[in-house]
């Protein structure tokens, strides 16, 4: 039953998903599955938990479903016509609920679970792929690269993240570097630092060309 339950959810996010751009299509939850989960063998986390949570966790994000981002009606409806129970299908839903990020306002999971899936969904917010995800976003939102006139604006809360309209290099200060310090396992620690040596050196070199 479990991998039929996660094969389908595959299929579901293939399709939800078919249409984005923004960088949180169908192949950005797949990775965080695939980290997630690895994360959850050596953490010792509920696998079918995190893999689900993983697989869903965007379906019902803020900037993608507004509508039911509140109430997260695309994971309920489909966690229940694929059968999950109602205890499982609630803890599935409290890690979504808590692994995204929110300026001043991120919340730290209160299970191992949500927090391979949190790690996980940030660690492909980092690195190579980051990079490339952030210029997407950008893009696809209509935000400018860069403009050295609008400067950074840190420690926001939840509203002012969700409500701000910043260029996309902004993002890397507002948000990406941020995260290698707010990791909650040792291995997703040990990634993020390298991925985020990789990120600044390419915001380095950005800057460098642009002001030539």
């Amino acid at each position: 039953m479990c991998n039929n339950i996660i094969n389908n959810t595959i299929e579901y996010i293939k399709g939800f998903f078919a249409s984005d751009f923004t960088g949180h299509d169908s192949e950005h939850s797949m990775r965080v599955y695939k980290i997630a989960t690895k994360l959850a063998v050596t953490e010792g986390a509920d696998m079918l938990v995190t893999s689900l949570s993983a697989l869903l966790h965007d379906v019902d994000d803020k900037k993608i479903s507004p509508d039911t981002a509140d109430n997260l009606s695309n994971a309920r409806t489909f966690l229940s016509s694929q059968g999950v129970d109602d205890i499982t299908l609630e803890k599935i839903c409290d890690v979504i609920k808590q692994i995204s990020f929110k300026g001043k306002d991120s919340v730290v999971p209160d299970t191992i679970e949500g927090k391979c899936v949190q790690d996980a969904d940030r660690l492909d917010a980092l690195g190579a792929v980051g990079i490339a995800r952030a210029f997407a976003y950008g893009g696809a939102n209509h935000r400018v690269m860069y403009d050295p006139e609008i400067k950074p604006v840190l420690n926001m809360s939840e509203q002012e993240y969700y409500s701000a309209q910043g260029t996309t290099v902004n993002q890397f200060y507002e948000k990406l570097f941020l995260l290698k310090d707010i990791m909650n396992t040792e291995s997703a620690k040990v990634i993020a630092s390298q991925r985020d040596t990789f990120m600044r050196s390419f915001i380095d070199e950005f800057l460098n060309e642009w002001n030539m």
